[in-house]
């Protein structure tokens, strides 16, 4: 099979990716294989593939939103033929006291797909079958794999930034997860204001209802919550100081580069809040995949084939791609393991 490996971490354009023909992986007693039928390219890719993130398994194949067909299981629950969805959380121990109360994405013993264990930027991918996630119906597999992270995370974030049942909610880059939180958001009721810098996503921000969409200016109104998606420490403060009182900030990505000095009256005080957002549990998962279900979500993609995962993350890193990417492979790709 082709499998992608992050071989020299470092900036994307310098190729940090590299191709190889490799055996198809085996799965281990209680794991799914699966043929990878799309895989979305996530920022948390390009972070691994950069370097950003300590490197934690050497020579890793990337990809976590990875929606596949089950070719072999070793678990019950799932059999050949069927969807199942490789997310980011991979492995949680059980039994830590994070886990015990629900918060398994605060395990110290977490682990997760590529970056512990290999993921999707292959044809071929495996899966604890504890951690696959069943997938809704009535969407295509490019449109799925963005749910499996962007989507997930995105969720999350919104309800860590609290958004009251009407309010009004800030948008800090428009990207995959974004575009996704903003349809949540608006299905629950709120009003929308979207910052960033993309024309082409400043027009799907309009185009999914928001009530504006501008570049790096203030919001028109006062923002009872906001979600920072863009992994730019700079933004903070002003995103703070757009917040009404008793509003709060929850940064969304794995990422952000430094955080500038805050000025306690001007950004914190009057009871505003900065959260951030650490991974994703399976509940919520559970959760915003049976949301995706009820509330046909629009999932704006750019699809690119396997063999062009270097120039995908090239352009996601330059800001080229309006929603998300998705990896494809083509019609003679990944059809015999």
């Amino acid at each position: 099979m082709r499998a992608w490996r992050v071989t020299r971490p470092g900036p994307v354009t310098a190729g940090p990716l590299t191709s190889h023909d490799e055996p198809v992986p085996v799965p281990a007693p209680g794991e799914l294989l699966v043929r990878v039928l799309a895989c979305g390219v996530c920022r948390t890719d390009l972070h691994v593939a950069e370097g950003d993130l300590p490197v934690h398994r050497p020579a890793v194949v990337p990809g976590h939103e990875v929606v596949g067909e089950v070719v072999q299981a070793r678990a019950a629950g799932f059999a050949p033929g069927d969807r199942a969805g490789i997310a980011w959380l991979r492995h949680t121990c059980g039994r830590c006291r994070h886990c015990l109360r629900g918060a398994e994405n605060l395990c110290p013993d977490s682990r997760y797909t590529g970056w512990d264990a290999d993921g999707g930027y292959a044809e071929y991918a495996t899966v604890p079958a504890d951690y696959a996630l069943s997938l809704p119906e009535g969407y295509s597999d490019a449109e799925l794999a963005p749910l499996l992270c962007a989507g997930i995370i995105g969720y999350r974030a919104l309800r860590r930034a609290e958004l009251p049942l009407g309010g009004r909610l800030g948008v800090y880059g428009f990207g995959g997860s974004a575009h996704l939180a903003t349809q949540v958001a608006l299905a629950e009721g709120a009003t929308v204001h979207v910052m960033t810098r993309g024309v082409g996503a400043r027009r799907l921000a309009r185009e999914l209802g928001a009530s504006s969409a501008q570049g790096p200016a203030d919001p028109p109104e006062p923002l009872d919550a906001a979600v920072l998606f863009a992994p730019a420490g700079d933004l903070v403060p002003t995103a703070l100081a757009a917040l009404d009182r008793g509003g709060t900030l929850a940064v969304a990505g794995i990422h952000l580069t430094d955080i500038p000095p805050l000025h306690y009256r001007r950004h914190l005080f009057q009871e505003r809040q900065l959260r951030s957002v650490t991974a994703n549990t399976r509940d919520d998962a559970g959760e915003f995949l049976r949301f995706a279900a009820q509330h046909r979500l629009r999932v704006a993609t750019t699809s690119y084939p396997l063999a062009s995962a270097d120039r995908a993350l090239v352009e996601l890193a330059e800001g080229c791609v309006v929603g998300a990417a998705v990896l494809e492979p083509s019609a003679g790709e990944g059809r015999s393991a």
